[in-house]
Order: structure tokens, then C-alpha cells, then sequence
């Protein structure tokens, strides 16, 4: 009976594509799904070169596969998971690898390894960014976990993976669930660049009066330069894409209620948790909250009447400074994301490469971006970095650029234009980059009303004072 390289559970549109890129690319893989329509479209997918066999039963499945077994699942996020788990690993074999390939939770990860490991079975978390096209074109691939295992499935990961230059976007990104960690942080700075996205959208479109066709060629000429990027192209892109049910574009069809799936929400926890500023992050996450409020805010609307909007006096260069801004607020962005690998490394002893997290997110996956070189350049002088905006040479690009993203969030702020994101990244950067914040007050007060004690600027030590009552 002929053995398979690999076995694939989940053969949903992303699970079918990986497993076809992984055909491609000369490895043989069985399949199952409990969905036998599934299965069978699998089956019929396959072009006569690949070496792929569906399967009916996890028995079936499980003894079509060479030992040691290597399994990747591509199934919904939690309890989905468990329940494969608890039906497969009853038939596997010690050292028999299991990859989830999905957006799992880190913590689920981590007690899956420990649980798996008792039965001397290896367990990795396996990020996976690009969506159906990249699953089955090579996406960016984030696996993390047992070492000796991210040996064993290697070259498959960098036969599949995309590619820049020669170099394959897949790398080993640390300890336990790390792989499922970054893959959480990679899309939590994805809901930050959509959003910016969006307000500059909204800035051309409100602000400049720009139509659809105008706005297709501002992104195509962003696209071209400096900032392109996989978002900038899609949303390229969009601006043409006309309505097949009226005369006019999509985008003035759809409507104004962002969905989400919850690793922007993971994100904006785990930062809370262990201390790391994200806020243009968390905003993204707050503002998609805030647009399910549609009733609410069309009352609002109507109850606040919007006041006159002021037209920039030069388009031309009012497109410049936008575009300048979302750059600027992309790279705070990527920062506040970075940082929180860098501390989440240290908290959970992951041991996150940061310049190879940066260097495989360079093509594949949603957030790559050519702005990646540069901090990949920066990751390479220094690999323990603690945050992208302490480079020099990421310096010189802020320097040249702050005044833009000042003018877009004055111009946003003075002509009601909701510009959440764009704020909290020259917030940030504003915070981040002062020597001294008011936050001492803060400490007063709290010493004042709970006697939570404070440090001083003079002299080592904590202390706690009995705060006079003014008397008049």
C-alpha cells in the first residue's frame, strides 16, 4: 500500500488549496474531511501529476500516511480542533507530528502541546497568511514549536511558501505557540493598516471630492512608489470594480459594517496584558466595533449636523500629504505590532526572531509591504531591537514625514472627519518620543486618593505623602 508524505484535515477552500500547493510541489498528501462532498471535490480538483488521495475515515486516513505521520489541520479555531484531536490521536504513533495551520488561540496551543506531548506526539501552531490565493500560490508561513519537528516539515514549508528573491517566506518562529503568536500580531497590524487605509480613503473622498476613478489613480501611483504594498494594490483595485446589480461602483454599494473574527481583538488583550502600547491597533479594533452602531450613528448624524467642509486650497498636494501621513501611521503601525513581539518573546521565552519575522512577511502574506526591507535591514544591524522607531534609519523617514501626518490629522480634526486612526499613531508617536510625560500628576492623584505611592526624579526609592486639603 502506498504511503503519503503528508495528510491534510479540513478540505474547505484554504485547506484544498494548501493541500494542492503542497502536490505541487512534488510531495504526495492524503486527505479528509467529514464532509464527504468534500472530499470528492478534492478528488476531482486534481490535475493527473499530483499525488493526492481522499480519504472516508480517519482510520483510512491515518494509515495512508508515512511514519512518522505528519498532519496539518485546517479547521475552525477551537473546540473544531480539540474534537480532531480527541478522534486522531488514539490512532497515531510516538513521534507522529500534528500542525494546526488555523488561527488558533497562543494558550490553547500551549496546552495542546503539553497535552500531546504526554502522549509522545509533537504538536506545532502554524501560522498561515494570504488567503485562498496564497494558500494555493505560496503564502507567508509562520510554524512554531518543537524544533526537532519544524526540522521534518522544513523543506516542504519552504517548497510551498512565497518567495522574494530565493529567499522562501517561511522561518522557524520560536518556542511552544509562538508560530500561533505572531500569526496573531501579523493580523493585528493588519485591522491598524486597514483601517489607516480607510481614513485616507475618506479624507480624498470627502475632503478633495476625489470620484472612484481619481481614487483608483492615487492608489495606483502610491502602489508604484514607496508604498506599495498587497493592501494598497487590493484597494487599487476596488475603486474599478463596478456593480453588477446597478450602474455605479461596489464599494458605494457596501454596506459601512466591518466585520471581524477575533485575533485583532487577541491582539489588543495580550498588549493590555503584558504591558505594550498598541493603541492604533486597539482603535482598529474599537472603530469596526463602532461601526456595527449603524442605526445609532445615522441618528447621531442627524441629531449633530455636520458642519460645512472646508476643501484643501491645493489637491495635488493635499493627496501628497495624505499619502505621506498613511505611510507614516502604516510604519507606526508595524512598530506598535513589533514591540509587542519583543515583549511577549521575553514573557513567554519564545524566542521570536524578529529579523525573520519581518523578512517572511515580506511577500504572501496580507501585511507585506516593500516598507518590510527596511526594517529588515534595521532587524539585521541590530536583532534585538526593541522598537522599530529607535533606528536611524527609520529615523530619517519619520523626520520626513511627521509634518505630513500632523497636517492630515489637524485637517481631519478641524472638518469632522473621523480619523481614529491616524490620531492614535501621531499620538503615540508623540508619547513615545517625549522625555517627560504629565504622567506624574497622574501618580500624585493616585497617591493623593489611595496612597498607591511614587518615585521620585531626585532620588532612589518609593514614596507615599499626606496630601494637604486646600481650605478654600
Amino acid at each position: 500500500m502506498e504511503r503519503y508524505n503528508y495528510g491534510m484535515i479540513g478540505l474547505g477552500v484554504m485547506g484544498r488549496n494548501l493541500l494542492y500547493n503542497i502536490a505541487d510541489n512534488g510531495f504526495s498528501i492524503a486527505g479528509f474531511d467529514l464532509d464527504g462532498e468534500k472530499v470528492k471535490e478534492l478528488q476531482d480538483g486534481a490535475t493527473s501529476e499530483m499525488k493526492v488521495k481522499g480519504t472516508g475515515t480517519m482510520e483510512d486516513f491515518v494509515s495512508a500516511l508515512e511514519t512518522p505521520r505528519k498532519i496539518i489541520l485546517m479547521v475552525p479555531a477551537g473546540k473544531p480542533v480539540d474534537a480532531v484531536l480527541e478522534s486522531i490521536t488514539p490512532l497515531l504513533s510516538t513521534g507522529d507530528i500534528v500542525i494546526d495551520a488555523g488561527n488558533s488561540y497562543f494558550q490553547d496551543t500551549n496546552r495542546r502541546v503539553a497535552d500531546l506531548a504526554s502522549k509522545n506526539l509533537h504538536f506545532m501552531g502554524m501560522g498561515v497568511s494570504g488567503g485562498e490565493k496564497g494558500a494555493r500560490t505560496g503564502p507567508s508561513i509562520m510554524p512554531g514549536g518543537d524544533l526537532e519537528a519544524f526540522h521534518l516539515i522544513q523543506p516542504m514549508l519552504e517548497a510551498i511558501s512565497a518567495k522574494v528573491g530565493n529567499e522562501a517566506c517561511t522561518a522557524y518562529m520560536g518556542k511552544d505557540s509562538a508560530g500561533n503568536y505572531v500569526k496573531m500580531v501579523h493580523n493585528g497590524i493588519e485591522y491598524a493598516i486597514m483601517q489607516l487605509i480607510s481614513e485616507a480613503y475618506d479624507l480624498l473622498k470627502r475632503g478633495a471630492n476625489l470620484n472612484n476613478d481619481q481614487l483608483y489613480q492615487v492608489f495606483k501611483e502610491w502602489n508604484n512608489g514607496e508604498m506599495n504594498s498587497f493592501l494598497i494594490e487590493i484597494t487599487r483595485d476596488i475603486f474599478q470594480q463596478k456593480d453588477s446589480l446597478t450602474d455605479g461602483y461596489l464599494v458605494d454599494q457596501i454596506l459601512d459594517k466591518a466585520g471581524a473574527k477575533g485575533t485583532g481583538k487577541w491582539t489588543s488583550e495580550q498588549a493590555m496584558e503584558i504591558g505594550v502600547s498598541i493603541p492604533t491597533i486597539d482603535i482598529a479594533v474599537t472603530s469596526r466595533i463602532l461601526s456595527a452602531y449603524k442605526e445609532e450613528r445615522v441618528q447621531a448624524s442627524q441629531l449633530y449636523a455636520e458642519k460645512e467642509m472646508v476643501s484643501p486650497e491645493n489637491t495635488e498636494l493635499f493627496i501628497k500629504e495624505v499619502g505621506d501621513a498613511l505611510y507614516l501611521a502604516t510604519l507606526i503601525s508595524y512598530a506598535q505590532g513589533l514591540a509587542l513581539l519583543v515583549k511577549a518573546s521575553e514573557e513567554y521565552n519564545f524566542q521570536i526572531p524578529l529579523k525573520d519575522v519581518v523578512k517572511i512577511w515580506r511577500g504572501g502574506c496580507i501585511i507585506r509591504s516593500v516598507l518590510l526591507e527596511k526594517f529588515y535591514s534595521a532587524y539585521t544591524k541590530d536583532p534585538l531591537l526593541s522598537n522599530i522607531l529607535l533606528d536611524q534609519d527609520i529615523s530619517v523617514i519619520v523626520k520626513d514625514k511627521i509634518k505630513s501626518l500632523r497636517k492630515t490629522a489637524a485637517y481631519a480634526a478641524s472638518n469632522g472627519i473621523s480619523s481614529l486612526g491616524i490620531q492614535t499613531a501621531l499620538g503615540y508617536f508623540d508619547a513615545y518620543t517625549t522625555e517627560s510625560l504629565p504622567v506624574n500628576l497622574i501618580q500624585a492623584q493616585r497617591d493623593y486618593f489611595g496612597a498607591h505611592t511614587y518615585q521620585r526624579t531626585d532620588r532612589e526609592g518609593v514614596f507615599h505623602t499626606s496630601w494637604q486639603t486646600a481650605n478654600d
